[in-house]
C-alpha cells in the first residue's frame, strides 16, 4: 500500500526530483508558492519547445485536487518519460522543433499534502472560476458558497482566484493560449467504472463551437489507440457545475478569432479498482486510487500511451483537423453521437 498523503506525499518527493534534475532544455518556473501547515510548497511549472506562437502547444496538468494523487502520478510518469527521451530521442528532439510542451504535474500541492480535495484554503479549485452554470446544477456538487467546510466550495463570491487558480491560468494563457492551436489534457480520478475523456461545457449543455476538431480527435484515437477503453464525451452529459476553470479559459479562448483551444479532461474511472479491493472503502485516499503498487504501475502504464498520443496530435494538428465540407461532416456526426440532434 501506498503512504499516506498526510506522511510524505511520493509524487511530491518525484516533483522534487524532476525540478533539482530537469536538463538544460527544460524551462522550468515556480509559478506560486502556498502554505500547508507551516510548510512552503511550490507549484512549478515545466515548459520545452518552441515557444513560437505559430506552432502547435499541449498541456499536461495534474493534482487539481489533492485527494486524487493518481492525477499527479500520471502527468509525473510522462513528464519523467519525455525529460529521459530528450536524450537520445532524435524524433522526440525534431518534434519539439515544431511544438511546445507544458506541464504541471501538481497544480495543489497543499492538497496532495494534507489529502484533501480542496486547496488548505478549503476551495475547491475546479469549481473557483468566475462563471456561471447557465442551467440548474445539482446540490453541493455542483459548487457552494455556503461554507468551506462542506465540499465543492467554491469561495467567497468576488473574491480573486485562489493562487493556485491564477497560476494555472497564467500559465495556459501565455503557454497555450499564446498558439494558434493548442490543447489540453487535465488528469482526475473518481467518476465511474470507465476511464472517460471529458471536454466543455461543464457548465451547459450546449454544444461547444469546437465540437468538429472534437470528433475529429476522437476518431483519430479509435484509429490510432485500438482496442483502447476510453468514453470520449461531453462533461456535460453526467453533470453540471459552477466555476470550471476550463470552461473559463475554452470561453477566453474563443474570443479570439482563428484561435483553436481543446481542453480535455481524463477522468479515470476509480470504482473499478474499489470493485476490485473492496477494502480500499475504508480509506479515503482508496475511493480516488489505486492502492496496490502492482495495480498504481498498470494505471500508469496504461494512459502514456493517450499522452503521448495528444502531443503528437497537437504537433500534428493540420494534418486531421477539418476543414470545409469534412467540417460540417463531422459537426454533423458529433451532434448526432453526443447530443442527439
Amino acid at each position: 500500500m501506498r503512504p499516506s498523503a498526510v506522511t510524505e506525499p511520493v509524487e511530491l518527493a518525484e516533483l522534487q526530483r524532476l525540478l533539482d534534475g530537469a536538463p538544460a532544455p527544460v524551462q522550468v518556473c515556480i509559478l506560486c508558492e502556498v502554505d500547508a501547515g507551516g510548510r512552503r510548497l511550490p507549484v512549478p511549472a515545466f515548459m520545452l519547445g518552441n515557444p513560437a506562437p505559430q506552432v502547435p502547444a499541449a498541456g499536461f496538468f495534474g493534482g487539481v485536487h489533492g485527494l486524487e494523487r493518481i492525477g499527479a502520478a500520471v502527468v509525473l510518469c510522462f513528464l519523467r518519460s519525455v525529460l529521459a527521451r530528450l536524450r537520445w530521442d532524435e524524433l522526440l528532439q525534431r518534434q519539439l522543433e515544431r511544438m511546445r510542451l507544458v506541464f504541471m504535474p501538481v497544480v495543489n500541492p497543499g492538497g496532495l499534502w494534507a489529502g484533501t480535495r480542496a486547496n488548505p484554503q478549503g476551495v475547491d479549485l475546479m469549481r473557483n472560476a468566475p462563471v456561471d452554470a447557465a442551467e440548474a446544477v445539482a446540490p453541493l456538487v455542483g459548487g457552494q458558497r455556503l461554507s468551506r467546510r462542506l465540499p465543492w466550495y467554491r469561495g467567497p463570491r468576488h473574491a480573486p482566484l485562489q493562487a493556485e487558480s491564477q497560476a494555472l491560468c497564467a500559465l495556459v494563457r501565455r503557454e497555450l493560449l499564446s498558439h494558434e492551436f493548442s490543447l489540453a489534457v487535465d488528469c482526475h480520478s473518481g467518476f465511474g467504472l470507465h476511464d472517460r475523456l471529458w471536454f466543455p461545457y461543464a457548465g451547459t449543455r450546449a454544444p461547444v463551437p469546437h465540437l468538429a476538431e472534437l470528433h475529429a480527435l476522437s476518431r483519430l484515437l479509435d484509429e490510432s489507440l485500438p482496442q483502447h477503453r476510453y468514453l470520449f464525451e461531453p462533461q456535460s452529459r453526467h453533470y453540471l457545475a459552477h466555476g470550471d476553470l476550463w470552461d473559463y479559459l475554452y470561453r477566453e479562448a474563443c474570443r479570439e478569432p482563428g484561435r483553436t483551444f481543446l481542453p480535455l479532461t481524463l477522468e479515470m474511472g476509480s470504482w473499478r479498482w474499489v470493485r476490485k479491493n473492496p477494502r480500499q472503502l475504508l480509506s479515503a485516499q482508496g475511493l480516488f486510487n489505486p492502492l496496490p503498487e502492482h495495480r498504481h504501475a498498470r494505471v500508469l502504464r496504461r494512459h502514456l500511451g493517450w499522452l503521448e498520443l495528444a502531443a503528437r496530435a497537437a504537433c500534428s494538428h493540420r494534418a486531421w483537423c477539418p476543414h470545409g465540407a469534412e467540417r460540417e461532416r463531422q459537426q454533423h456526426l458529433a451532434l448526432r453521437r453526443w447530443y442527439g440532434a
